[in-house]
């Protein structure tokens, strides 16, 4: 047993003469201890997401990946080396997506920004000039030959919104009869009449769908943008030769574009920086055009910030009482 226990030791010996002879060091034990672990690098944000709320993703696609891509290209040495797009069903799943960090940036119009600010305490970048403009507003139509020459004159009509997802065609003109004091319940088709009291209320879906069900009588009322009123694919020159606007909303921004809340303050700074001078880059105007035809972006000033403050409070106004 010791001729055995000391072979061993002569190699164990022996082994590390060895090493020594090699190079090798080893730490001293008294030390060994204030030396921490390394740790491990935290990874670098290498995709950036920008989100949609969208039921026609192929659409949505080929309006944001170009403005996505173009906007990544000025990160790389942030650490961004692409783009994607990352689309959501509805409101809900968007909310989702923002506090499991997946989205980074989204584009949205004024009620739905307010929404999205509120729900997902998602921040407000930008504003954005949709489409050429900075601004729109909200306006009423009816038959020139009807009785109806005021929104108090609704009670017992029918009015059109396009979708419960519009700014300019649900939120704000609902929001608006609610002020006037007026009471709304939503009707099962354009058949069914409101009460004499109250203002009845059907989803169109489409612009035309609007202006033709009040051209043609089955709804007394219409609501949605002035843009729209002015296109001929929305309001055919037919029927707005027999129609007229009975209200106009004020004016209020077009598009805000919003960033996750813990977006990297170094990523989020840059994304505002390429937005603000895009418009006076050659090489971005064909993802400008993509991007819903933008003509550029600006700074929320304080009429804005004050407008999109009113549109949060709105926004629960009318989830109230329509609820």
């Amino acid at each position: 047993m010791d001729r055995e226990f000391k072979q061993v030791r002569q190699r164990v010996f022996a082994g590390i003469v060895y090493l020594i002879s090699m190079g090798v060091a080893f730490p001293d034990p008294s030390i060994a201890d204030s030396f921490p672990a390394p740790l491990e690098s935290p990874a670098v944000k290498q995709t950036l997401v920008i989100g949609k709320v969208t039921d026609n993703p192929k659409k949505m696609y080929r309006y944001l990946k170009p403005i996505a891509d173009y906007v990544a290209a000025h990160m790389h040495d942030l650490g961004i080396r692409e783009a994607k797009v990352l689309m959501a069903k509805n409101n809900e799943q968007m909310v989702s997506y923002f506090k499991q960090g997946k989205i980074d940036w989204l584009t949205e119009t004024t009620f739905s920004a307010a929404y999205f600010h509120e729900k997902a305490d998602a921040e407000f970048l930008l504003k954005k000039w949709k489409k050429g403009v900075g601004e729109y507003r909200t306006i009423f139509f009816v038959r020139k030959d009807s009785n109806i020459n005021s929104l108090e004159d609704l009670k017992g009509k029918t009015i059109a919104f396009e979708d419960s997802g519009s700014t300019t065609a649900y939120y704000l003109p609902a929001s608006l009869l609610i002020e006037k004091g007026l009471k709304l319940v939503q009707l099962a088709s354009i058949r069914e009449k409101p009460p004499a009291d109250m203002v009845g209320y059907v989803f169109s879906h489409q612009e035309i769908n609007t202006s033709t069900w009040v051209y043609r009588g089955l709804v007394e009322v219409g609501a949605f943008n002035n843009l729209d009123w002015n296109k001929d694919d929305h309001v055919r020159k037919v029927y707005r030769k027999e129609m007229k606007i009975i209200h106009e909303s004020r004016p209020f921004p077009r598009a805000i574009e919003l960033v996750n809340k813990d977006l990297d303050p170094k990523i989020r700074a840059r994304l505002k920086e390429v937005l603000l001078n895009i418009h006076n880059d050659p090489k971005a105007s064909a993802a400008l055009k993509a991007y819903q035809r933008t003509k550029k972006f600006e700074e929320i000033d304080e009429d804005c910030r004050a407008f999109l403050e009113e549109a949060s409070c709105l926004l629960k106004t009318v989830g109230s009482e329509l609820n």
